[in-house]
């Protein structure tokens, strides 16, 4: 398995530069993770399947669906893709670097897991500050169009938005100067991490049901269906930060309660 990864990784520096492995190949990457991963959870919706597993029984238009994606196209190619291009200089200032040879696998987990970690605890922070009043009604208001979230609405936001919540995902790899391969996996696995929690379904097989402190699809459903003012879990990916601060006490009592319905309707049958 090795070998091969490394055998199509240096297909690809013989044959593509490093500007275009880094600002355009890492486009064309996230580009894929994330309407290959978000799409499937719009066509759920449209077609009401796995309707037992929605967490809430509103759907959304077809036409807000086709609002979202036009929005979304326009935001990756007009914002997202230029700030690529630009940043480049600050990716090769920061050490990033697509020779040979490869990271170890236990280099590429250990910065990854550094890179959640950090990136949940910068998120939670900014992610919060858009929620006052002001910055809520004039930048995070545009991601709050949808109470109802599917998979695509995960990065369905205002510019500036973009710009200022993107700054907890550049952080980890700027402090640590990672192999672009690195960059690729975390930038997916953030990527299908924020489709998930975005989904609107919660499956048996959701990774909340497997991983301690995992926040996912159920814990950010609640935050986009209520006020800004009351809807607390503002984190990324994990949970700790929300019970620290008691952000999460709503989410915990509504759960409670669901508990306790379902424990009492058992105990009628």
């Amino acid at each position: 398995m090795a070998s091969m990864i490394e055998s199509a990784w240096t297909y690809l520096i013989k044959n593509f530069s490093d500007f275009q492995l880094t600002c355009l190949g890492g486009f064309v990457l996230h580009e894929s993770v994330f309407f290959l991963s978000g799409l499937p959870f719009l066509l759920f919706e449209r077609a009401g399947w796995f309707g037992k597993y929605k967490i809430q029984k509103k759907n959304n238009t077809p036409e807000a669906q086709e609002k979202c994606i036009t929005r979304l196209l326009m935001y990756h190619l007009c914002v997202n893709l230029p700030i690529l291009i630009v940043s480049y200089p600050v990716f090769k200032f920061m050490g990033t670097r697509s020779s040979l040879p490869l990271p170890s696998w236990k280099v590429i987990s250990t910065q990854i897991l550094f890179y959640f970690i950090l990136e949940d605890f910068v998120f939670y922070w900014g992610h919060r500050i858009l929620h006052t009043k002001w910055l809520y009604k004039h930048v995070h208001s545009v991601h709050h169009e949808y109470a109802t979230p599917f998979g695509l609405t995960s990065e369905y936001a205002h510019p500036a938005e973009i710009l200022f919540l993107g700054f907890a995902t550049i952080i980890g790899p700027a402090i640590t100067g990672p192999h672009l391969i690195t960059i690729y996996l975390w930038v997916s696995l953030r990527v299908l991490e924020t489709v998930e929690a975005h989904s609107g379904y919660h499956f048996p097989w959701s990774p909340s049901n497997f991983l301690p402190l995992y926040g996912g699809s159920d814990f950010h459903d609640y935050h986009h269906r209520l006020l800004y003012t009351k809807s607390g879990n503002y984190s990324s990916t994990f949970v700790y930060m929300d019970w620290i601060f008691g952000t999460d006490k709503g989410y915990r009592k509504l759960k409670s309660l669901k508990e306790n319905e379902r424990h009492a309707e058992g105990k009628v049958m």
